[in-house]
C-alpha cells in the first residue's frame, strides 16, 4: 500500500510535466501518450498485486517476469522524470523570487524557454529505463558469454597441469523465461569439455518445485570427474513464508535430492579428492557463507577442510564471496582457489575492454571476476541466470573455463 501509494504521487507529479510539454502537439497523439503514461501506472500497480499468486506457478513467474520488468521501467523513468521537473520548477521559483526583488528586471529569454528545454530532457531521460530494460531483457538474459582464465598453482601436482574446470553459478530456474534459450546455455557449458564443473549455489529462487520440467535437461551436464555443487542464500527457502517448518525442511531436503537424482555431486560442508594418475587434488564445497547484511552463515568450512590437510593443492566452492575475506584468507591460508558467485553483477553494469562497473561494487568489493591476495585466489562468476529483473544489460550471463596450470 505504502509502495503503491509513493507510485501514484510520483505519476502524479510527472502527469503534470507531461501535459506541459505534451500542450503544443497533435491531439490524438498527444491523447496516446496520456493514455499510455497510465497504462504504465496500471501494469506496475498489477504487479504489487499480483506478485504473491503468480509467484507460486512457473506460467505465472513468466508473466510476471513481464509485468514487473515494465512496472520497474516505469516507476525509474518517471522517478528521473519528477527529478528533471523539480529542477524546473526550482528554476521557476528562482524567476519568480528574482522578479519580484527586482522588478524592474524584464525577462528577455527567447526561443525555447529554460523550462521548457528541461522538462523536454526529463522526458526524454524516462524513456531510458523501458528502453535499456527492455533490450537486457530480450538481448542480455541469455547472451551467454564464455571467458576463460588460466590458474597458475606453485604446488599443482603434474598429472593436473592442464586440468579444465567449469565453473557457472547463480542458475535461479524459477526466473527462467526461455527454455530453448537455457538449452543452449546447457550445450554451451558441456561444449567446453571440462573435466569437473563447478555450480556454486542458487539453484532455484526459493522452492524446490521450480525445478518441474528442468531435472532432465540440467542433468545432461557431465564431466569425466563429476558435477560438483553447493548451496546458495537462496536454496534455504528462507525467502517465502512456510505452512509449517516441517515444509521448509522437507522442501531442502527435496532440492538435494534433486541434485542427486541428476547426477550431481552436492558438496555440504565435505570435501572430495580426485586423483589423476597417483596425483590428487582436494574439491571442498560448503554451504552458504555470508559476511555482509544479513546472509545467513550456514557454512562450516571446519568440516569440510577435515581431511584435506596434506593435499598440495585445494580448491573450495563457497556461494557468497564475502566469504573469502571473512574467513578463508584469514584461517585457511592454504586454500588455494575459492569459487563464488551471488552478486550476478547485479545484472547491469559496464564492462568495456578494462573498464568493469556495477552498482554492486559498492557492496561487494569483490564482485565479479578474479582477485588475488598473496598466493591465495578468488573467482566471483557472474551467474548463469537472474532474479527479479529477467534479464540482464552490460553485465553478461557467464560461463567460466579455467585451466589450472603449474605456476612458473
Amino acid at each position: 500500500m505504502i509502495l503503491s501509494g509513493l507510485v501514484l504521487l510520483f505519476d502524479l507529479y510527472a502527469y503534470q510535466g507531461l501535459k506541459f510539454i505534451s500542450a503544443s502537439w497533435w491531439e490524438p497523439v498527444q491523447r496516446a501518450v496520456k493514455i499510455l503514461f497510465w497504462v504504465l501506472t496500471a501494469i506496475t500497480l498489477l504487479s504489487f498485486i499480483l506478485y504473491e499468486p503468480l509467484s507460486n506457478t512457473q506460467g505465472g513467474r513468466s508473466v510476471l517476469a513481464i509485468i514487473a520488468t515494465i512496472g520497474v521501467a516505469n516507476i525509474l523513468g518517471k522517478l528521473l522524470f519528477a527529478i528533471w521537473l523539480l529542477v524546473a520548477d526550482g528554476w521557476r521559483a528562482i524567476q519568480w523570487v528574482w522578479s519580484k526583488l527586482n522588478p524592474q528586471i524584464k525577462d528577455t529569454e527567447t526561443g525555447i524557454s529554460r523550462n521548457e528545454f528541461i522538462t523536454g530532457v526529463g522526458a526524454v531521460s524516462a524513456t531510458l529505463p523501458l528502453l535499456t530494460m527492455g533490450w537486457g531483457v530480450l538481448s542480455g538474459a541469455h547472451d551467454y558469454t564464455i571467458r576463460k582464465r588460466d590458474l597458475k598453482l606453485k604446488n599443482l601436482p603434474p598429472a593436473f597441469e592442464g586440468y579444465r574446470i567449469v565453473q557457472i553459478s547463480d542458475i535461479h530456474v524459477g526466473s527462467f523465461w526461455s527454455k530453448r534459450a537455457v538449452e543452449r546455455g546447457v550445450k554451451l557449458i558441456n561444449d567446453q569439455l571440462g573435466d569437473a564443473i563447478f555450480f556454486t549455489g542458487d539453484l532455484v529462487n526459493n522452492k524446490s518445485d521450480e525445478l518441474n520440467g528442468w531435472t532432465e535437461l540440467f542433468g545432461q551436464l557431465k564431466a569425466p570427474d563429476g558435477v560438483f555443487s553447493i548451496l546458495g542464500n537462496h536454496d534455504y527457502g528462507d525467502y517465502v513464508p512456510w505452512d509449517s517448518p516441517e515444509d521448509k525442511v522437507n522442501n531442502l531436503s527435496n532440492l538435494k535430492q534433486i541434485q542427486k537424482d541428476m547426477g550431481w555431486d552436492l558438496l555440504i560442508n565435505e570435501n572430495r579428492i580426485i586423483e589423476r594418475e597417483g596425483d590428487t587434488i582436494a574439491i571442498l564445497g560448503v554451504e552458504n557463507w555470508g559476511g555482509k547484511g544479513r546472509f545467513p552463515k550456514y557454512g562450516d568450512l571446519a568440516s569440510a577442510y577435515q581431511g584435506t590437510e596434506n593435499q598440495k593443492v585445494k580448491l573450495l566452492l563457497s556461494h557468497d564471496p564475502s566469504h573469502w575475506r571473512g574467513e578463508v584468507t584469514k584461517n585457511y591460508k592454504d586454500i588455494d582457489v575459492t569459487f563464488s558467485g551471488h552478486t550476478h553483477g547485479m545484472q547491469f553494469g559496464i564492462e568495456v575492454g578494462q573498464i568493469k562497473w556495477s552498482p554492486v561494487k559498492y557492496f561487494y568489493p569483490e564482485w565479479a571476476d578474479l582477485y588475488r591476495e598473496e598466493e591465495q585466489m578468488l573467482y566471483v562468476n557472474r551467474g548463469f541466470g537472474y532474479i527479479g529483473y529477467p534479464g540482464r544489460f552490460g553485465i553478461l550471463p557467464e560461463i567460466t573455463v579455467f585451466t589450472l596450470t603449474q605456476q612458473g
